[in-house]
């Protein structure tokens, strides 16, 4: 079992950057895919990105297509603590982000029934 915590959200300008972190109790977090979601109102929860260790102490990051270098996941062991940076912030980014961890470790994730724990997430909003 493992709970996460989300913080960081908040308003910002466009063009401006936010950095959410999810900290994760109960066994640490490199032993899951850890990945993040967002729901925008009225749509659905889609995927932004996702870390996951492919060998010892070799972690391996993917992201949504749409995002085109605008965010980047990243971990602290010792923390057992997830961050997404998030840069160059537009209206559309505007949503409840979400932290979630798979069981299962090593292969690419991007589907949220893949996931077995979540956050209660993290309003960010973007303003024009």
């Amino acid at each position: 079992q493992v709970q996460l915590v989300e913080s960081g959200g908040g308003l910002v300008q466009a063009g401006g950057s936010l950095r959410l972190s999810c900290a994760a109790s109960g066994r640490t977090f490199s032993s899951y895919t850890m990945g993040w979601f967002r729901q925008a109102p009225g749509k659905e929860r889609e995927f932004v990105t996702a870390i996951t260790q492919r060998c010892v102490s070799t972690y391996y990051a993917y992201y949504a297509d749409y995002l085109k270098g605008q965010f980047t996941i990243s971990g602290d062991n010792a923390k057992n603590t997830v961050y997404l940076q998030m840069n160059s912030l537009k209206p559309e980014d505007t949503a409840v982000y979400y932290c979630a961890a798979a069981k299962e470790i090593g292969k690419m994730r991007r589907n949220q029934y893949e996931y077995d724990y979540w956050g209660q997430g993290t309003q960010v909003t973007v303003s024009s």
